[in-house]
């Protein structure tokens, strides 16, 4: 008894080589970029985290600069010939100190909340680049299966060409 593989014509046992080669080929780069992909996510979702404590300590810095601000502004009213006048401007310049130090504390925190947002948005379009990898290589493997169920050569071509921009563009990702 013959084997099924020995009744098919030569073509197609090359065809279904090739589809073997171009399935193993883009499975082991999908699973390679699948890697570099999952450390990017979790590089997003840390800069994220980051960025979201970043804003809440600039907001914080910014209510305490709005409370100071309003502490000396409520201190200035105070009348200068008052008895205490000494420790009322001693308590103005404590509160300059404080606006001048939750200025700077807010400008600081702004910076990096922005900087960590424009970590994310990088890593993200990385990201981006691994999912369209993703996609084209996902296409190849199915075109070069229904190739080798139909024994088209035409379906393997085009698998080629959707795997090469799949392969291209998770090079590029990298």
């Amino acid at each position: 008894m013959d084997n099924a593989a020995s009744d098919k014509p030569e073509r197609s046992r090359t065809l279904d080589k090739m589809v073997a080669i171009t399935v193993v080929i883009l499975s082991v780069f999908m699973a390679i970029t699948k890697v570099k992909d999952d450390n990017i996510v979790q590089a997003m979702q840390k800069a994220k985290a980051e960025s979201v404590d970043a804003w809440a300590e600039y907001q914080a810095a910014r209510l305490k600069l709005h409370s100071a601000e309003h502490s000396r502004t409520m201190l200035s009213v105070m009348p200068a010939d008052s008895p205490k006048a000494n420790e009322i401007t001693a308590a103005i310049a404590e509160q300059n100190k404080d606006i001048d130090r939750y200025t700077a504390r807010s400008k600081e925190t702004m910076g990096k909340a922005k900087s960590l947002e424009k970590l994310y948005d990088e890593l993200n379009a990385k990201d981006d680049q691994f999912d369209l990898s993703d996609v084209f290589t996902s296409v190849a493997i199915a075109l070069a299966a229904v190739a080798a169920l139909t024994e088209m050569w035409a379906l393997l071509y085009i698998s080629w060409a959707s795997g090469g921009l799949g392969m291209a563009l998770g090079v590029a990702a990298f």
